[in-house]
């Protein structure tokens, strides 16, 4: 076992570094001046670093003002598809009725059918209801598209939690509703955070359906969309501008992973002790 590990360690390493390209290159890129990003020898290390990119990125494109909108949809998005998919979760794992398992199955064979198939019917839906064009219509697109597999995800931890945990607090005089929140919740906790990141930077990414609602009000439209505009109608990218911007555009998911992620690996029996 031990002579294998060397080679688990390299493993790793190139996996980490295979990871780490796609960054270290849009860094290294957002920093280098015009005449460098046109040379035909390109370095890691841009030779007369610069700033300029960003204040051009900035100054070309409203960066600030796509990166708010984006921000509220992804925040929106996310908080309430936690808040809806975390109860129906709860019931779909815990009462294996055949409606359920109905509902589960349906809901994974869902995650199979291509976007475009629900782009027409789910326009003419939200013109019906006023909101095409709207970040509000867009939120609740990214709750619908996200939701079967936040549903999914929570109802696996669900199953995790023993219900022997609940039936001892049963036992001790605990009614439902302190069952929940005292013992299932703290357990539940990594699950939710983890769906909570999945949903947050699935709306913070996501570019079709943002395309298809967005497209004719430039005041609303997310920051993928905005990232687009600097790539010119012969396909020729503004690459400073773009990378810097890009950059920018990974900070927030970055940020988010960084606060949340330690809810992700502890506490994990916390529930169990308060039980």
């Amino acid at each position: 076992m031990r002579a294998a590990r060397p080679f688990q360690y390299a493993a790793l390493l190139a996996y980490v570094v295979f990871l780490a390209f796609p960054l270290v290159w849009l860094v290294s890129t957002a920093f280098k001046t015009p005449p460098e990003l046109g040379s035909v020898v390109q370095h890691w290390v841009p030779r007369a670093p610069t700033t300029r990119n960003f204040a051009d990125a900035f100054a070309e494109q409203p960066v600030a003002r796509a990166a708010r909108n984006s921000l509220l949809v992804a925040l929106g998005a996310s908080v309430v598809t936690v808040a809806l998919s975390a109860p129906a979760a709860y019931v779909l794992a815990r009462y294996r009725t055949a409606m359920n398992k109905a509902t589960l199955g349906w809901v994974l064979l869902s995650q199979i059918f291509p976007v475009i198939l629900i782009v027409v019917p789910l326009f003419l839906v939200l013109k019906a209801l006023g909101l095409v064009g709207t970040l509000t219509g867009l939120c609740a697109v990214h709750v619908v598209w996200s939701m079967p597999f936040a549903l999914w995800m929570l109802q696996g931890y669900v199953k995790a939690v023993p219900p022997v945990l609940e039936e001892a607090a049963a036992v001790d005089g605990a009614g439902r509703w302190r069952t929940l929140t005292g013992v299932v919740a703290p357990l539940l906790a990594p699950g939710v955070v983890a769906t909570l990141l999945f949903a947050f930077i699935n709306s913070w990414n996501e570019f079709f359906f943002a395309m298809v609602l967005l497209k004719d009000d430039p005041q609303q439209q997310t920051l993928p969309l905005v990232l687009t505009r600097f790539i010119g109608a012969q396909g020729v990218a503004d690459l400073g501008p773009l990378a810097a911007a890009s950059i920018l555009a990974t900070v927030p998911s970055l940020v988010f992973f960084l606060l949340i992620q330690r809810r992700l690996t502890s506490g994990l029996l916390t529930g169990a002790v308060k039980g």
